[in-house]
């Protein structure tokens, strides 16, 4: 039996197709899970939603469920709001990296965050919480 190696064909380097280091590394990130992905859906099993989100889902129902307007809350909907609050946080501290990284620091500190709340629009729902 001979068996075939299929060779990762070169990207074109086109300078007009060529993106940020960033945009590189998170393309790499995407392939990389979709590999994931697709060697889970043809191997085994699918993973449960416990092992997709770093935040506890238990803690997450208990949090949903002190609104008086929520009375069941389903598993789906437990892992949706807690993957939506991994992303709001990966994102706000993004953002108030770069104001650490301007200080010439690697820790963010609360006025870190206070920066990228009043600097970003997206963000000004927030202001005056850390009050």
């Amino acid at each position: 039996m001979a068996a075939t190696v299929e060779a990762p064909v070169p990207a074109e380097q086109d300078s007009a197709r060529c993106g940020t280091e960033e945009e590189n590394r998170g393309a790499e990130v995407e392939e990389k899970s979709q590999q994931q992905q697709q060697q889970t859906s043809s191997t085994g099993p699918a993973v449960p939603h416990s092992r997709l989100s770093k935040l506890p889902l238990a803690r997450i129902k208990a949090l949903m469920k002190t609104d008086p307007d929520v009375s069941l809350a389903s598993q789906e909907s437990v892992f949706i709001i807690a993957k939506a609050t991994e992303l709001f946080v990966e994102m706000i501290a993004k953002d108030a990296l770069v104001y650490a990284q301007q200080g010439k620091r690697k820790t963010l500190q609360r006025k870190d965050l206070d920066n990228a709340i009043e600097a970003i629009d997206e963000f000004a729902f927030l202001e005056g919480t850390l009050d």
